[in-house]
């Protein structure tokens, strides 16, 4: 059995799976103490299911905790910046397009060092060992405890990047070191952004995974724990200590997974409502399909594997203002809706309201909204399935209808048929797809390199990114019998000379578990108070 859990910012979802189907669920307001909330979480559907911590074979959580730290600029470090790059860059230097806030949160010092590759892995210019040496004694002296080091090329080639950190090393033995290869793709300055803000991370990473395995011991589980990521695949405990920042879009990329579990379709759209937001996306193969812009994160464009995700201001909480115009969000009560909402003894009109008034939905007292006019009601009603049916259009890549699966608290709001969908799916337990999208995760590994066609030949060179992206997920835990390319993509460099062609491929399976002996006895788990 596996337990999937889903740490946001309003709830706190978790889910035990026993094989394909779900033994027990929750759902709860996330606790200011993460660690309390998830020791909860795991006590109620422990007992729901009468199951011990010994049966567990696995946990995967999944986490907000990272992308809020970078939105809400706070518990962020001083980072150095090494960018491995000169004479080339110099006019556009590390952080040109930061928000000053942001940009004052996170910078120590910068260091502009002569090295770097061209497209194909040759030396564009030699790596300036000595200025390396002073750079790294001269953040030992600023006491900089994180570093994130770019060098041009280096998806390609990474030795300077990989020469610059044992020198960091050796000189500051005790320092966090970023290499930009590890998260980012090719385009440096994206990458060198994705850098400095997982450096940024470095001590919160350590704290939050220390307060998950806390967490966990205090409950007796001894079972391995996961973390999902951006693309929908897990990361080991300890590889999210050292790369936060591929946690980013893990919430909404979940919810898909989830979605497409669920309903048993690999391909169709997904509209995830909580609270405040709708999240729409289009599940390829199972998968979220990936964003193929760059991605801003807290007001910082990056370009690591996210997903591309649509996010609209409408959610079950949000406010529906009654004025010249009716009005429906952005503006959300959040996770405050059990005391704020008319239906549950509040006295702010939302869209849970609407939902209950029109009569599609069944939960809190539908008489204290019974004095609301038919005619605003139905006129919000328009309004919410216009605002879904717009995010849908804007998601999809062709004319074609599409099944549309509903997942999220907020599901209740939609009960018509949204043009351009083939029909609307609601599955069971719809409302915990982000927590069963963390349970159900695959292991991935990924490839992202300039071939030269006219040297290495294409069949050869797909060949070789196949197997590295296999490799790549096996060496992060997949079992290696069920490892499957998801997708292939080519681009060729038009600018560029040699037939150069960009090879991206990626691969996931599932995770291999080490077989655990059951447990002798069965029995209710205690509540831990």
């Amino acid at each position: 059995m596996r337990i999937g859990i889903d740490v946001g910012g309003t709830n706190t979802d978790a889910v035990l799976l026993d094989g394909r189907r779900v033994r027990a669920w929750r759902k709860a307001p996330t606790t200011a103490d993460v660690s309390h909330g998830i020791i909860d979480a795991i006590t109620d559907v422990l007992g729901q299911a009468q199951a011990l911590p010994g049966d567990i074979d696995c946990v995967m959580i999944g986490t907000t905790q990272f992308t809020n730290a970078i939105v809400e600029r706070r518990h962020l470090l001083n980072v150095g910046i090494i960018r491995i790059a000169l004479p080339a860059t110099r006019g556009l230097r590390p952080l040109v397009d930061w928000p000053a806030d942001i940009k004052a949160a996170v910078h120590g010092e910068t260091y502009l060092i002569a090295g770097g590759y061209q497209y194909d892995g040759r030396v564009n210019s030699a790596l300036d060992v000595e200025a390396l040496k002073e750079a790294a004694r001269d953040i030992k002296r600023r006491g900089l405890t994180s570093v994130a080091v770019t060098a041009l090329f280096s998806p390609v080639n990474q030795k300077m990047e990989s020469i610059a950190e044992e020198i960091l090393r050796d000189i500051v033995p005790e320092v966090r070191v970023t290499l930009s290869h590890e998260i980012g793709r090719i385009g440096l300055l994206e990458r060198e952004n994705a850098a400095v803000m997982n450096a940024s991370l470095a001590d919160l990473s350590t704290s939050i995974v220390s307060s998950f395995r806390r967490a966990l011991r205090d409950l007796g589980i001894t079972a391995p724990f996961y973390i999902s990521q951006n693309d929908g695949t897990l990361m080991s405990a300890e590889f999210v200590e050292k790369y936060p920042v591929l946690t980013f879009a893990s919430g909404p990329t979940n919810s898909m997974r989830g979605a497409a579990y669920l309903s048993h379709l690999s391909d169709a759209l997904v509209a995830d409502i909580g609270g405040t937001t709708t999240d729409v996306g289009m599940l390829i193969h199972g998968f979220p399909r990936e964003s193929s812009v760059t991605v801003d994160i807290g007001g910082v464009r990056t370009n690591f594997r996210m997903p591309d995700v649509l996010a609209i201001g409408l959610g079950g909480g949000s406010l529906v203002l009654q004025g010249e115009k009716l009005a429906i969000g952005p503006q959300s009560v959040g996770y405050r809706i059990r005391d704020k909402a008319l239906v549950f003894g509040g006295d702010t009109l939302t869209a849970t309201d609407i939902a209950v008034a029109a009569g599609y939905a069944d939960i809190g007292d539908r008489a204290r909204v019974a004095h609301l006019s038919s005619k605003m009601v139905n006129e919000a009603i328009d309004l919410i399935h216009h605002k879904v049916a717009e995010g849908v259009d804007r998601m999809k890549t062709s004319q074609r209808e599409a099944p549309l699966i509903l997942v999220g608290g907020g599901a209740i709001l939609i009960n018509r048929p949204i043009p351009g969908t083939s029909k609307l799916i609601v599955p069971d337990f719809a409302s915990v797809a982000n927590a069963i999208g963390a349970a159900i995760a695959q292991v991935g590994g990924e490839i992202d390199r300039v071939f030269s066609y006219a040297k290495t030949g294409r069949e050869a060179a797909l060949a070789e990114a196949r197997a590295v992206a296999r490799q790549a997920a096996v060496a992060a835990g997949a079992a290696p019998e069920t490892v499957q390319i998801l997708e292939s993509e080519e681009i060729p460099l038009a600018y560029v000379p040699g037939g150069a062609v960009r090879v991206r491929v990626r691969a996931a399976g599932d995770l291999a578990i080490a077989k655990r002996p059951p447990s002798p006895t069965t029995g209710t788990v205690a509540s831990s108070g």
